[in-house]
C-alpha cells in the first residue's frame, strides 16, 4: 500500500516554499530508492521507520535539514515508511535559518543540532499527530513565526538569478553577478548563503535537472541534441554529469526508470 500526496503552501509562504509532500508505504520486503540532487533544500520528518543510507552506512536522523548535494544517495527502506517533507524554493530557505544555508551542503543536520526551541517543539507535535494536514498547519505556523522578512532584499536578487539560470543553463557566473547587481566575490558569498551551494555547483545540478526534464518530455531526443539543449559542451560532458549525479548514463537511467525532473516538473 502506498499513499503519496503533494500539498501546496499558503500564499504567504509560497514565495519561500515550493510544496510539502507526504509519503506512507508498507512493505514486508526491504527496498532501495536512489535519491538524486534536485536543487532544493528540504526539511524532513520521519514518522515511522528510518531509512538507511548505503553511502554513509548509517540511518538518517529522524528529523533533519537536508542540504543540497553533489551526488546520488541509495536509501534502503523496510517495514512502514511515513515521511513529511518541506521542499523550499531554491532561494527560499535562508529567511528561516540564522546560519548561511551552505552550511547544510552535502549534509543531513538533525533538528536537535539546530538549537531551536520552536523547531524542537514542532518535531514533537508532528510525531504525536496522525493527521497529516494538521501537521502541515503546525509546520506553516512555525515557518510564519521564523520568517525573517529583513532578508527580502537579497531574496529578490537571488530570485532573479535563479530565474535566469532556469532559462539559460550556460549563463556565466559574471553575468549572474551582474543580474544580482553584485561584485563577483559578493555574489558568490551571498548566493551560497541563500541557495546552499556555490553558483557553479548549483548550475550543474540545474543543467542535469533540465536534461532529465527534456528526456521526460521529448522521447525522440538523441544524445547530441539532449546535450546541446541542456547546456552541456558535448555528449561526453553530459554522460559524465549523469554518472556523477545519478550513477547512470542516460541510456542506463531509461532502462531502470522513467526520467523525471523534480525541479522543472514542479516549477511554480
Amino acid at each position: 500500500m502506498e499513499i503519496f500526496d503533494i500539498i501546496y503552501p499558503s500564499p504567504a509562504l509560497a514565495p519561500y516554499i515550493r510544496y510539502y509532500w507526504y509519503l506512507r508505504t508498507e512493505s514486508n520486503q526491504p527496498g532501495t530508492e536512489r535519491i538524486i540532487p534536485t536543487g532544493c533544500i528540504s526539511m524532513i520528518f520521519h514518522k515511522a521507520n528510518l531509512l538507511f543510507s548505503e553511502n554513509r552506512q548509517d540511518y538518517q536522523p529522524r528529523n533533519f535539514i537536508c542540504g543540497l548535494s553533489d551526488g546520488y544517495t541509495n536509501l534502503i527502506t523496510s517495514g512502514t515508511t511515513e515521511m513529511l517533507v518541506v521542499v523550499f524554493q531554491p532561494f527560499g530557505a535562508k529567511p528561516f535559518f540564522s546560519v548561511p544555508v551552505n552550511e547544510f551542503y552535502n549534509d543531513s543536520v538533525p533538528v536537535e543540532d539546530m538549537e531551536n526551541v520552536l523547531l524542537d517543539d514542532l518535531q514533537k507535535r508532528i510525531q504525536d499527530e496522525p493527521d497529516r494536514m494538521l501537521c502541515i498547519s503546525y509546520i506553516e505556523d512555525y515557518l510564519m513565526k521564523k520568517l525573517n522578512r529583513t532578508a527580502d532584499y537579497n531574496y529578490k536578487r537571488m530570485s532573479a538569478v535563479i530565474n535566469r539560470i532556469n532559462v539559460n543553463p550556460q549563463a556565466s557566473i559574471q553575468s549572474l553577478a551582474d543580474t544580482a547587481c553584485l561584485s563577483y566575490k559578493q555574489f558568490g558569498r551571498i548566493f551560497a548563503g541563500y541557495v546552499g551551494a556555490r553558483p557553479k555547483e548549483f548550475s550543474r545540478v540545474i543543467r542535469f535537472q533540465r536534461a532529465l526534464y527534456l528526456m521526460q518530455t521529448h522521447t525522440d531526443f538523441n544524445l547530441t541534441r539532449l546535450a546541446f539543449e541542456s547546456g552541456y559542451y558535448d555528449q561526453p560532458h553530459l554522460i559524465r554529469e549523469f554518472k556523477a549525479f545519478a550513477g547512470y548514463t542516460p541510456a542506463e537511467l531509461i532502462s531502470v526508470c522513467p526520467p523525471y525532473s523534480d525541479y522543472f516538473s514542479t516549477l511554480r
